[in-house]
């Protein structure tokens, strides 16, 4: 027999070889085997933590983020909601790092609004990812990335602007927007990266 629908959202999974501290998790989130999770953390609804990462104390998680296999986050990582994590990305948060320095100072990483991070990106220490920007695989991200922007090699640098989707625009020099092939969904330059324009 179905079970009815109570509207109340689906508590959170830990897996038994997991460790997790915090006790700020959103309904639905899903977090796996050999995973580490300090107190301090807040994680969002309907997160994806794959086998194998550890997060930091003071991360801070939105909804429907999803960390893949072999991702450590350190102390000072915001990712906005929608954000993807590949395998094995790296962080670092501090750049002047030494063995048991106690006057360390560690900079802060925005991972914002459903941005991408390709498999072995390397994304340092204070820099902010834009909305549905998208790093590709084994980028070292040494700036900050704009809006919508497709970055990739090393050092990562832009090679053109796709849509939510993932889907790389094509220019329509004539208008002077950059216009998606699939959805026909068209985008402005501004100095943060693309707008969407009302379809």
């Amino acid at each position: 027999m179905p079970t009815p629908n109570t509207g109340t959202p689906p508590a959170h999974y830990v897996h038994p070889g997991a460790i997790v501290d915090t006790m700020d998790i959103g309904p639905g989130t899903t977090i796996w085997a050999f995973v580490h999770v300090l107190d301090g953390v807040r994680i969002g609804s309907n997160c994806n933590i794959c086998d194998h990462c550890f997060v930091e104390n003071g991360v801070v998680l939105g909804d429907n983020v999803t960390l893949k296999c072999g991702v450590y986050l350190w102390t000072g990582i915001v990712a906005e909601d929608n954000v993807f994590i590949g395998p094995n990305v790296v962080f670092t948060n501090d750049i002047r790092p030494r063995s048991k320095n106690k006057e360390a100072v560690f900079s802060s990483t925005l991972l914002k609004h459903g941005c991408s991070l390709g498999a072995n990106s390397t994304i340092l220490a204070g820099v902010t990812v834009g909305r549905y920007a998208l790093t590709g695989i084994a980028s070292v991200v040494t700036r900050d990335v704009k809006d919508y922007a497709l970055v990739y090699g090393n050092p990562a640098r832009q090679h053109g602007w796709i849509d939510e989707q993932g889907q790389k625009l094509e220019a329509a020099p004539e208008s002077g927007y950059w216009v998606s092939a699939v959805t026909g969904q068209r985008y402005r330059e501004a100095s943060h990266g693309l707008v969407p324009e009302s379809l």
